[in-house]
């Protein structure tokens, strides 16, 4: 008859235990500060661009142009031969986003002027939302908790909207073109995601800057915008907008989404509000009202459950 153990008098040597379960494996440290630097140099965007003694549209503009004089070289150096190839399916997608995103910066960056640093970033922030509704749209479904995620979001616009009519109808107008450029960023990630799944990184961000730049130009050239006659220092600011923004900023961002993951990557990048709100308080003394705080949290609140939501699915 076999005999039965007991654990409660069994010596120590004799008892079985428990295979400890798995732990979780580590956040590569060195990925972490890169996303922590991008993530100060995406914070550091908007209240440069609020503080540059330049047109908002021509501060867009140079800061593309920039971007393609560094990345030009490389990108016709080592994908000379990729650039030539591209089919023309992609080569059109690529060139819409890049349209795209210049009405992202031709909206976001005049908000800038209208409204406070806090309003516009968190309203330019909610790009996640509108790309959820456009791919609603196509037919793919999201979460229930990315559903929530969204009405927490936009009840927080709608308080934030409030609160800037209460104070002018400059800012409001300023909060309509914040939100207008998280619609055209939203587009513009969907084509590029669409352009990337043939084309690399580098030739796409070469074809989809340039046409950036091109349309900026029109854009500027057709509204009269100014686009030299500064001093010095204003074009070392745009320069250091190109570095903070472009190379610091959404490089890091998409070299550690590899390690990181997009559910960590993108609610870091949150962080861009209450980082832009407390270095345009420091720098530029520009305090949002009390009541706007609560309204840009329920916006951060809602993004953290959508991202959440999605990484879930």
């Amino acid at each position: 008859m076999p005999t039965v153990a007991r654990p409660d008098t069994e010596a120590p040597s004799r008892a079985v235990a428990e295979p400890a379960p798995p732990a979780s494996p580590a956040l590569p440290r060195f990925d972490l500060v890169l996303l922590a630097v991008s993530v100060a140099g995406i914070s550091l965007s908007a209240p440069l661009i609020s503080a540059t003694a330049a047109p908002a549209l021509a501060i867009a503009l140079w800061r593309n142009v920039m971007s393609v004089g560094v990345l030009g070289p490389y990108a016709l150096l080592r994908h000379r031969a990729e650039l030539r190839g591209i089919g023309r399916r992609a080569l059109l997608l690529a060139m819409a986003a890049g349209a795209l995103l210049a009405v992202h910066f031709a909206l976001w960056m005049p908000s800038l002027r209208m409204t406070s640093v806090a309003s516009a970033t968190a309203l330019v922030t909610t790009t996640p939302l509108w790309t959820i509704l456009l791919m609603r749209l196509f037919g793919r479904r999201a979460p229930r908790l990315v559903w929530i995620g969204m009405c927490v979001a936009f009840s927080g616009v709608l308080v934030l909207t409030g609160v800037d009519l209460s104070l002018s109808s400059r800012a409001l107008l300023g909060d309509g073109l914040a939100l207008g450029a998280g619609l055209a960023a939203a587009g513009y990630m969907l084509l590029g995601s669409e352009v990337r799944r043939t084309v690399s990184t580098t030739a796409y961000t070469l074809v989809c800057y340039t046409t950036t730049a091109v349309v900026l130009l029109g854009i500027c050239l057709a509204t009269g915008t100014s686009l030299a006659g500064w001093s010095a220092g204003v074009w070392w600011q745009i320069a250091l907008l190109m570095v903070a923004a472009q190379l610091l900023g959404h490089s890091l961002s998409n070299r550690v989404i590899r390690t990181l993951g997009p559910s960590i990557t993108s609610t870091a990048i949150l962080l861009e509000t209450p980082g832009a709100a407390l270095i345009a308080a420091v720098w530029l003394g520009q305090l949002p009202p009390v009541a706007a705080y609560p309204a840009v949290g329920l916006i951060l609140l809602g993004l953290v459950l959508v991202a959440r939501g999605g990484r879930s699915r």
